[in-house]
């Protein structure tokens, strides 16, 4: 006896749905994985500024300067970087 064509459209329509949704929650981050993602963007940019300006120190002599002026280039390319990932996560 043939299947109905109403039910196997729904079947078909169902499976559609459920791997729609899986798909849909293999995008959508954790609230602490996000949080891990903004906050380690944040303190890498600002350890990579500190470094460099710490080697920079070391070769010119010029101790605390060099450092204090990567260190707040790397808060503010930090902060720019958590400002973009989150504008790109709102979208």
């Amino acid at each position: 006896m043939p299947k109905d064509p109403f039910k196997t459209r729904l079947e078909i329509a169902k499976k559609k749905i459920l791997r729609r949704d899986l798909d849909n929650k293999k995008d959508n981050p954790t609230p602490i994985g996000t949080a891990f993602k903004l906050s380690t963007e944040l303190v890498s940019a600002v350890a990579v500024g500190t470094i460099i300006g710490f080697i920079l120190d070391k070769t010119f002599g010029t101790k605390p300067w060099l450092i204090l002026i990567f260190f707040f280039v790397g808060v503010v390319a930090g902060i720019t970087n958590v400002i973009k990932s989150a504008k790109k996560m709102q979208k």
